[in-house]
């Protein structure tokens, strides 16, 4: 079977996440003929707001939820209507050992911030050595991110740009337990800053793989800053604008569709009602090298080699119909949740519930964080939701990898870990969480847990992985002779490429595989940027 006249493109890209669209609308405003194939019914991917309880008027971001590493750049390039919110707070964090005290970090009074390092921690000095550390990774961000959407520079070159051969090799060759022990002396301190390489990852802080230490540089470079800001109208809005963009261009998106194999050559068989083949010049890949290898396989061809995936993370989604009360009557629940609200995250419990899920156990306490999305963007909530003080709550659970899912029964595997979620939190409130949370029309309450198994069922995402794989240096290791190794978007095969979170420089909502593939693409196809 081969392609009809109208099903030929210079570029299909199979998947319709972000990077998908933000490939599309690249290409297509360099005049290529390209087209989406989406297996579900809408684009976006894990980037999407959802109403999840019928009969209320809540729009949650249902996956993904925060925005760092989308560079002005493409936001520029595409004519993007997106609004990112900075949080006031950047994070509040309770003492596991007493939570009538814990630490605010206030991004506009330092003063308020050092008085609740030292009333925590009872050490003055600490939230010093904290702003410190802060100040000695700027360098990262300045240096690193503008380089994201530009060819891969080598590691030497990226050292060079840093200007701090220490700060680099602390970061990039020794583990980044090492670097947190001594920057800092506290270990609630410490965790603060251990959770910024353990999101979607699963690890200790010891690790010899120094996968933390690559999801910490992701987390600390996002615009320069490391930054993560509330996108107004949800995940959705962002999406949206990216799907606006790319139509608009000129690319065409099909939903609906799934495509199940892909060949060298550049052809997508894919099956609805009827078979149908679509033709590409090139074929971008915006689902995770795994799915890849097997679409690749399955049209007979060599696939890439990747490891099967692993996700560690439960992502629970809830409306309250206020927010709870605190056990430290120092701070306002308005500002703890809406930074980031870490609880039982000192870098000890964090090493420990690594090593409890390592040997099969869900972490008790399991390590979480929270934020309250509607406190910065109340648009996400009908005017009688806001009326009546509902807020939503999002709360992201640690070091639970895809193995303590059980296969045969992922439903109460997902009941245990919101169980746990709840028990954490509950931990440091002083009152119930089950007390707070608004209950829908249907008599439900509004609480639901995604877990890795529930991202692999409704995303295609193997493994619940969100990254699609460990991430990877955002640098050359070796030389590169063609555009596809330039741009980090190689495959095997010459005529196919990676546009989407497996891409090198991929990974949380940012746009960048998606820029880079397309940059690829149009050197490969004789165009220009």
């Amino acid at each position: 079977m081969t392609a009809s006249d109208s099903r030929r493109y210079d570029v299909v890209i199979v998947g319709g996440g972000h990077n998908a669209l933000v490939a599309a609308a690249y290409l297509a405003r360099a005049g290529r003929r390209v087209v989406v194939i989406e297996r579900t019914d809408a684009v976006g991917g894990a980037a999407v707001s959802e109403r999840p309880w019928p009969g209320v008027d809540a729009r949650l971001s249902r996956y993904s939820y925060l925005v760092s590493l989308l560079p002005q750049k493409i936001i520029d390039d595409l004519g993007l209507r997106v609004d990112l919110r900075r949080r006031r707070y950047s994070s509040y964090t309770p003492d596991p050992a007493d939570p009538s005290r814990g630490i605010l970090i206030d991004t506009q009074d330092a003063e308020a911030t050092a008085a609740s390092f030292a009333r925590t921690l009872g050490d003055t000095g600490e939230a010093a050595r904290f702003a410190a550390f802060g100040e000695r990774l700027a360098p990262l961000g300045r240096a690193v991110f503008p380089t994201m959407t530009e060819p891969l520079l080598t590691a030497d070159e990226v050292r060079e740009r840093v200007g701090d051969d220490e700060l680099f090799s602390a970061v990039t060759e020794r583990p980044l337990g090492d670097l947190l022990r001594t920057s800092l002396e506290s270990d609630l301190a410490r965790g603060i800053a251990l959770t910024d390489g353990l999101i979607g990852t699963f690890a200790s802080s010891d690790d010899p793989s120094l996968v933390q230490n690559r999801c910490f540089l992701y987390h600390v470079i996002g615009g320069e800053t490391g930054h993560w800001d509330v996108p107004v109208g949800g995940m959705g809005a962002v999406t949206a604008e990216l799907e606006r963009a790319a139509r608009e261009a000129g690319a065409q998106i099909v939903t609906g569709v799934e495509v199940i194999s892909i060949s060298p050559d550049g052809d997508v068989h894919t099956m609805t009602d009827r078979s149908e083949v679509f033709h590409g010049d090139l074929v971008l890949s915006g689902v995770g090298r795994a799915v890849l290898d097997r679409l690749l396989a399955a049209g007979g061809a060599a696939t890439t080699g990747a490891d099967e995936p692993e996700g560690a993370q439960v992502k629970v989604n809830m409306l309250l119909s206020r927010l709870p009360r605190l056990r430290d009557e120092s701070v306002t629940p308005e500002a703890a949740f809406s930074g980031t609200f870490h609880v039982n995250e000192t870098m000890t419990q964090l090493d420990a519930a690594h090593a409890a899920a390592s040997g099969g156990l869900i972490p008790e306490p399991l390590p979480v964080e929270i934020y309250c999305h509607s406190l910065t963007d109340p648009s996400i909530l009908g005017e009688d939701l806001r009326a009546s003080g509902a807020q939503t709550l999002t709360m992201f659970g640690l070091q639970v990898p895809h193995r303590l899912i059980d296969d045969t029964d992922p439903v109460a595997a997902g009941a245990r870990l919101l169980a746990a979620a709840q028990a954490s939190l509950d931990s440091v409130l002083a009152e119930p969480l089950r007390d707070c949370i608004f209950v829908a029309p249907d008599g439900r309450l509004c609480i639901e847990a995604r877990t890795t198994s529930d991202l692999e069922r409704s995303l295609n995402m193997v493994g619940g992985d969100i990254f699609h794989g460990a991430l990877s240096w955002p640098w050359l290791t070796s030389a590169a002779s063609t555009p596809a190794e330039r741009w980090g978007v190689s495959t095997p095969h010459r005529r196919v490429l990676l546009c989407g979170s497996s891409a090198q420089r991929g990974g949380a909502v940012s746009g960048i595989g998606g820029q880079n593939a397309a940059m690829a693409a149009l050197e490969i196809l004789g165009g220009c940027g």
